[in-house]
């Protein structure tokens, strides 16, 4: 069980579903030109789930001191789990991520493609030694990463059968993985700034520059509430616009993303203790799953609308 902690193990099952979803919910039942057979798709997620488990294993080693004092019960490095056993691991996992994503990149014939899960595992390092102390700068690397593990199914299955007769509909298709990857990248940055607010007090003591130690708890509180209406903003527009003729997809929207978001917005408002913030990081990771499960919309909605 420690294991499964150290690697955030509900966090990598989320990518992985995320991922079938896109495949599976979107692409397939809309008969999407795609370049992944079901191993090669098991075989992005092993990759993509592989170097994430590395980052979050590097993530704790580095991160120590603050647990110390941020959350001295979950602390694994050197209490269950030795660093070297942990470093072991983390290159372990970097290894596997890496060379299947070097295996994927040449199933599909794209060798090029390999760079991306280089550039990734060596991200992730950067951000948990260093970035990770610096004003905001960490916080929008993550959320990029995150958002680049829902991007990476529309790379690896519609740009390589890309021909000029199809193009216009591969583009289309990407476009709304691109959209649900900018949905990622936002709630995942509102997560980060709210467990910065969160975990000040460890965060402080090891060094860091978080937004909340450069302005203060109060004021980067404020600036997470008006971050928080961007979401809520756009997401009512598009299901105003767009969603309008589906009763389903409104509920669904309404129900389980605008409510949500719109319940963060004021309990932000009014957030002033650690457990009012890690209240609403939780929330936000059950936007970011009904979000990514809307995916089945288009399945069971759209298509039979058609």
């Amino acid at each position: 069980m420690n294991f499964l902690n150290l690697i955030r193990w509900k966090n990598l099952l989320m990518i992985a579903l995320v991922q079938l979803l896109i495949k599976y919910a979107f692409l397939e039942p809309f008969g999407a030109q795609t370049s992944l057979t079901s191993i090669g798709i098991i075989l992005l997620i092993l990759a993509t789930i592989s170097i994430a488990a590395a980052g979050n294993i590097i993530n704790d080693i580095y991160d120590v001191d603050t647990d110390l004092v941020n959350k001295p019960n979950k602390l694994i490095i050197g209490k269950s789990i030795s660093e070297k056993t942990a470093y072991n691991l983390f290159i372990a996992f970097n290894v596997i991520g890496v060379g299947l994503g070097f295996y994927v990149s040449h199933l599909v014939g794209k060798s090029p493609f390999f760079s991306i899960f280089v550039i990734i595992s060596a991200l992730l390092y950067v951000y948990a030694t260093y970035l990770k102390r610096t004003l905001l700068i960490g916080n929008i690397i993550i959320s990029v990463l995150v958002a680049l593990s829902v991007i990476i199914v529309g790379v690896f299955e519609l740009l390589p059968p890309i021909t000029p007769q199809n193009q216009q509909i591969q583009l289309a298709f990407f476009k709304v993985i691109f959209n649900y990857a900018v949905f990622a990248f936002i709630i995942n940055l509102l997560r980060e700034i709210a467990k910065d607010i969160e975990d000040i007090d460890g965060d402080h003591k090891a060094g860091m520059n978080t937004l909340p130690i450069a302005i203060g708890r109060e004021r980067a509180t404020k600036v997470l509430f008006v971050l928080s209406l961007v979401p809520l903003f756009i997401i009512t527009l598009y299901t105003i616009n767009e969603l309008y003729k589906n009763q389903i997809a409104v509920l669904y929207a309404i129900l389980l993303i605008i409510g949500p978001l719109l319940y963060i917005s004021i309990k932000t408002f009014s957030a002033t203790t650690k457990k009012d913030h890690h209240h609403i990081s939780n929330i936000l990771k059950l936007v970011m799953l009904f979000g990514m499960l809307s995916l089945l919309l288009y399945k069971y909605i759209f298509l039979h609308n058609a």
